[in-house]
């Protein structure tokens, strides 16, 4: 039994004439609501809200649709909130998020979902979360939280918690496959985005871009460039505002999808579809100039080639000589050495972060400063590396406790591995989203968005591709087969 279909139960016990009632008021109610909307704001407004509210009533029916619909959100509008106040202002993933979990909720309160399946590595995690709330309450002694940082933290938390939800909702592999599908489309749908808003006219595209202001997104600035100067080039943003966080989310999904370009069974029959999405992706995150996160990728393909599809070897390096020959990408290339010579200014004030951070963690190594506050004015914990700004604010225990959990993800992976191969559909669905969790954490090395409270997408992208990872492996060990489990 669904949850939609305990609801009509409960309402068929009712006496009808009091469901009538109700059911009218309601009606009435929400009528009025709808009107008012349409005067004081807009009725393109109002209409809005009548479509959002089918689509989550449709949404809260169906728990595979919750999930997807999240997935949508956090893949086209991570930013998005609504236009309007009701106390806070809840981003759309925030909604999504929040209608997934209820639904979640509801199925175990109705008892359609019973034994919590997890694995040993989210003891790991669960350790990392608590040092995450004991160094958010030791913090408080440097300055006490405002409702946005209080909002942000809970999102966080929310987003971690995603891997005890997903792990045990992704009970049959076939639900796997679905979401990893969804996936591909959503982030395809992402690149196109960015690469057509990319060849537009700069000021077509900004104002595009600032159509989105009314939903919480930047009403000014919003095209990017490199280093800040118009004649070095644009970078590609799509609706992701900043391209290194655009960048992150492209890694990854590319690292995702690479195994399914030579899987012996794809998840898209068609082969074509899948080099599409992942040419798509890669030109996207080409456009970004976001030099972290080609690097991560690089190293991703080749740990892809080297642990399963060594026959591939001599086409990637072909590949990558090609690439660095190109008179296209000389620029780009160029960018990557001076990265590395640190003769740029995004690299030289990336090494000047560094150098403060280092000095921080000297001053405060075991729990940090918190997420609050700063015990001297002249102390910031940002800095463009994910581990540095951990260490920052939760300390180099907090640092080991996420490292622990991370090397009990692909501890626990090596095991589902050495089955992995004996289940084709699986295998490569397995192999991408732990080298999709690699590149995260190698592109973490120069971003911190993956860890800063203000990029809820970016943390809530990372700890989908942790679930995703102990998910797989999980159905691996438990030796099931995509094919039997009707989802």
């Amino acid at each position: 039994m669904t949850a939609t279909q305990a609801v009509q139960n409960w309402f068929a016990r009712q006496n009808p004439r009091r469901v009538a009632v109700v059911v009218g008021l309601l009606m009435g109610v929400a009528a009025g609501l709808v009107g008012l909307l349409a005067v004081v704001v807009s009725p393109i407004a109002a209409l809005a809200a009548v479509l959002g509210i089918v689509a989550g009533l449709i949404v809260l029916a169906d728990i595979q649709l919750a999930l997807y619909a999240m997935i949508a959100v956090l893949m086209l509008l991570p930013f998005g909130t609504l236009p309007f106040r009701i106390g806070i202002t809840p981003t759309f993933l925030d909604l999504t998020m929040g209608a997934f979990v209820a639904v979640y909720a509801a199925e175990w309160m109705t008892g359609q979902r019973r034994g919590l399946q997890l694995t040993p590595v989210h003891a790991l995690i669960t350790l990392y979360v608590m040092w995450l709330v004991f160094a958010f309450l030791l913090g408080l002694q440097y300055g006490m939280p405002t409702s946005t940082t209080l909002r942000q933290f809970t999102e966080t938390l929310l987003s971690i918690g995603l891997v005890f939800i997903l792990v045990d909702f992704l009970r049959k592999p076939l639900l796997l496959r679905r979401v990893v599908l969804v996936i591909a489309a959503f982030l395809a749908l992402q690149a196109l985005l960015a690469i057509t808003l990319y060849a537009l006219p700069d000021r077509l595209a900004e104002s595009l871009l600032l159509r989105l202001a009314r939903i919480g997104y930047p009403d000014g600035g919003v095209i990017r460039y490199i280093e800040s100067n118009p004649a070095l080039g644009e970078r590609a943003i799509g609706t992701w505002v900043d391209p290194n966080t655009l960048g992150g989310l492209l890694t990854v999904g590319a690292a995702m999808l690479t195994p399914q370009l030579f899987a012996a069974r794809p998840l898209i029959r068609h082969r074509w579809l899948t080099w599409s999405a992942f040419g798509l992706t890669a030109l996207a995150l080409f456009l970004t100039s976001s030099r972290a996160s080609f690097l991560a990728l690089a190293v991703g393909l080749f740990c892809i080639v080297l642990l399963r599809y060594r026959q591939y070897l001599p086409l990637l390096i072909v590949g990558g000589l090609a690439f660095v020959s190109l008179p296209q990408t000389q620029r780009y290339i160029g960018r990557v050495f001076e990265a590395f010579q640190g003769a740029d200014l995004a690299t030289q004030m990336r090494i000047g972060e560094w150098t403060d951070a280092l000095e921080l963690i000297q001053r405060y190594p075991i729990a940090g400063i918190g997420f609050t506050g700063t015990p001297f004015r002249n102390l910031y914990t940002d800095v463009a590396n994910m581990y540095l700004i951990m260490a920052n604010q939760i300390g180099l225990v907090g640092v080991a406790f996420f490292l622990l959990a991370m090397a009990g993800v692909f501890v626990y992976a090596w095991r589902a591995w050495q089955l992995a191969r004996a289940n084709p559909e699986l295998e490569a669905i397995h192999l991408g989203f732990h080298i999709a969790l690699l590149v995260a954490l190698l592109n973490a090395v120069a971003d911190l968005y993956f860890f800063r409270l203000d990029f809820h997408a970016s943390i809530t992208w990372f700890w989908l591709v942790v679930a995703l990872a102990l998910a797989s492996s999980r159905l691996i060990l438990r030796g099931d087969s995509p094919l039997s489990n009707a989802g």
